[in-house]
């Protein structure tokens, strides 16, 4: 066995490529080797700013030999095809052999592959791998016809045995292949031998390069982390900065400076935010204020004044970063102070937020209305609500969010907060973009749930309107996340309310705004004066049609509005429910059972239904109550659909020959004085408990009776039986699309 080292050395890679390069090259390289015929027990691939380098242990030191027997054409075929086979293995007329088949007698080809040497399996995978390497950007440079993300310098790539380490012959466009590498550019540039991994890592450690990324993020996490604890702050977590910050120094030296005076009335969010963004700065806050008051760089290197002069040029930069924010900050609030939150949102008129939906204003008001009719719904007031909706957008326009997008919503909250209005507006404005995402937290503020349900759904209803639908492969206005946001915010606040009724004035209102649209479209068109006599007698009945069409007011629109989308939408959060219900361990078929019912966008009712039916199942009495109403629901199809005729007479009692029988009727009228009222009161657990107590009287039932009796009156009698348990069982959910 062999262990072999590579390094591809090169100029800065970008820490966002570094991951994925390592995922590429251990790949690519495994791949290709595994391949040629050689095995290996574990691989492991690095990266820092200046190399890529994968350590594969327990290869194979020589391919095996393979011999594969090839069934050829048959004896007296054409020679070309004869031919065709010889050329196809590189053999002979000579080397083939003659076998008996069913049809006949065939040529066989008898292939030997012979084993190759691992340098020279891994010489021509990693220059494959080198050439066809993925990087997301690459580039040339010089007379060279390689691409990689930056100038490559060169390549180490040895085999090392008991007897020694090998360097493998490889050359890539003049750069060869050999035993040596270079340490940290500035402290320790000189070149140096290694033999193995263990000898490479311990080198470069030594030469000041840590080589694995989870390290140095390690030691710069820990090092930043307690000199903020010797200050008596507490470091921010960051662990995308972190990962970035670790793929940009190969010896990470952790400074700490403090923000000036000057800039600590800044927001956190703000300090933090342009802190990360321009300087690559971890933020350390007081953790009795919560005020961000310190900052953490990373430079890639000791110096002599133990960083002080990095430190003052770094401090230098982020005053006048922060400057440029506070700047920004004190010209928001005036704005808010002379025209108010709802006035620095006027311009969003002059903001197009889709061709066919209007500008952001548009939306805005559509929100406005829908957020207001949605809050009765879920304990909010609606004058409160739908002020929340009209200023939740208007932080778009200021500079602060113009030079920080991530910050939307965020400094709305604070603008409210200055402008003085209610604590509920001012948390919804941040608020009603939740939840972002599976792992984000869903706000239960009523205020904040209206305006964020009226949000999404006027997303949804906005982008169904214009048939703007996601397809399987591309969702690109996010509509799926959206839809998975409302699901959480109905579901975690149980808002009980109809999906179909309540999506059907905001699907309208989108229609009505691509309408007008469309509208202004045509009598732009009309105004044209090079349109011929015909086409403006057409633009002319379109306009009276849409003209006529949105006459009067939303309810007489809605009066003569056909909505065949709004349904269709419908099942659209189904399937994103069911994917949620899912990921939370309840079966497809249990929520297609529960789909199947009545009520069924009512999310809240569907869930609480699809959980009970799911515990239900998972108990004995369940699984075998399940398999009795299968039992029964197959005999009665088959019976019905034999003689042509529906069972659903009432059975009668007096009929009943076996104690059996009788003691399933008695069974059947006890649970159904106890379904009918759990089931009104949505007691679902209540009433799946009465039908497990038919499990017994109904598998006794089976055991004692025959149902296709030769006396006609009592088959017909026990058949009907078989309707009011299918019947019974049918009102929890429909039954028959749960497996078995």
């Amino acid at each position: 066995m062999a262990d072999l080292l590579i390094e591809l050395f090169s100029e800065e890679i970008p820490a966002r490529m570094q991951a994925g390069a390592c995922d590429a090259l251990k790949r690519m390289m495994t791949d290709g080797l595994v391949e040629a015929g050689l095995t290996y027990a574990e691989a492991q691939a690095f990266a820092t700013p200046r190399r890529l380098a994968l350590a594969v242990q327990g290869l194979t030191e020589h391919s095996p030999t393979l011999r594969e027997e090839r069934r050829g054409p048959k004896v007296g075929a054409p020679e070309k095809a004869i031919e065709g086979f010889l050329r196809s293995t590189g053999l002979s007329m000579a080397d083939l052999e003659i076998r008996d088949d069913k049809k006949g007698q065939v040529y066989i080809a008898t292939v030997v592959t012979e084993g190759r040497a691992a340098p020279a399996i891994v010489s021509e995978v990693l220059e494959k791998t080198i050439r066809n390497f993925p990087w997301p950007k690459s580039m040339r440079w010089g007379d060279g016809g390689l691409r990689w993300v930056r100038p490559l310098h060169a390549i180490l790539c040895i085999l090392s045995t008991e007897a020694g380490a090998e360097i493998v012959p490889l050359s890539v466009d003049g750069i060869t292949a050999g035993d040596t590498t270079r340490g940290h550019r500035f402290m320790a540039p000189g070149a140096f031998a290694v033999s193995g991994f263990e000898d490479y890592a311990a080198k470069l450690k030594r030469a000041y390069v840590i080589l694995d990324p989870l390290e140095r993020a390690e030691h710069i996490w820990n090092e930043a982390s307690h000199m903020a604890f010797a200050q008596g702050l507490e470091l921010v977590e960051d662990k995308g900065l972190l990962t970035e910050v670790a793929g940009l120094v190969e010896w990470p030296v952790v400074l700490m400076g403090r923000i000036g005076e000057e800039f600590l009335g800044l927001p956190p969010e703000v300090l933090q935010t342009s802190m990360r963004e321009h300087q690559k700065f971890f933020s350390a806050r007081d953790p009795k204020s919560g005020q961000i008051v310190g900052f953490m760089t990373v430079a890639n290197r000791e110096t002599a004044d133990h960083g002080a002069t990095i430190l003052a040029g770094n401090q230098k930069v982020l005053a006048a970063r922060l400057s440029d924010a506070r700047f920004f900050w004190e010209n928001d609030l005036r704005v808010v102070k002379s025209v108010g939150l709802e006035g620095m949102g006027a311009g969003l008129e002059n903001v197009t937020f889709h061709n066919k939906l209007g500008s952001q204003a548009d939306r805005v008001e559509r929100i406005a209305a829908l957020a207001r009719e949605i809050a009765p719904l879920v304990g909010a007031k609606p004058d409160l609500a739908a002020e929340a909706a009209r200023v939740a957008k208007a932080d778009l326009r200021s500079e602060m969010v113009g030079e920080f997008p991530e910050l939307q919503g965020l400094m709305g909250s604070y603008y409210a907060r200055e402008a003085g209005l209610p604590e509920e507006v001012a948390r919804a404005c941040v608020e009603h973009y939740q939840p972002l995402g599976p792992s984000d937290s869903v706000p239960s503020s009523p205020v904040s749930v209206a305006v964020a349900l009226a949000d999404k759904i006027d997303t949804l209803t906005g982008f169904w309107a214009i048939d703007e639908k996601p397809t399987g492969s591309k969702d690109p206005y996010a509509l799926r996340r959206a839809a998975l946001g409302v699901i959480r915010l109905v579901l975690g606040n149980g808002v009980r309310v109809s999906l179909l009724t309540l999506m059907q004035r905001p699907f309208l209102r989108c229609v009505i705004t691509f309408l007008r649209s469309k509208q202004a479209e045509k009598q732009r068109l009309l105004s044209e004066a090079f349109i011929e006599h015909e086409s403006k007698d057409e633009i002319v009945k379109q306009l009276a049609s849409l003209e006529g069409f949105l006459s009067g007011t939303e309810d007489e629109i809605l009066s003569r509005f056909e909505d065949n989308e709004t349904p269709k939408l419908v099942v659209f959060f189904h399937d994103r429910l069911k994917v949620h219900l899912r990921d939370q361990g309840i079966r497809h078929d249990v929520i297609d059972a529960c789909l199947a019912m009545p009520g069924n966008d009512d999310l809240t009712l569907l869930v609480k239904r699809a959980e009970a039916l799911s515990d239900f199942l998972k108990t004995d009495n369940g699984g075998n109550l399940l398999q009795g109403f299968k039992r029964a629901n197959n005999i009665l199809t088959q019976a019905e659909a034999k003689d042509g005729v529906e069972y659903s007479f009432g059975p009668d009692p007096k009929l009943a020959e076996t104690p059996e029988e009788t003691a399933l009727f008695a069974a059947l009228d006890h649970a159904e004085a106890t379904i009918a009222p759990a089931m009104a009161k949505e007691d679902f657990a209540q009433a799946m408990a009465a039908m497990a107590a038919l499990r017994a009287p109904i598998d006794a039932f089976f055991e004692a009776v025959q149902i296709n009796t030769d006396n006609q009156i009592v088959r017909r009698n026990r058949l009907n039986l078989l309707h009011r348990i299918r019947e019974t069982c049918l009102q929890v959910a429909e039954l028959t699309r749960v497996e078995g």
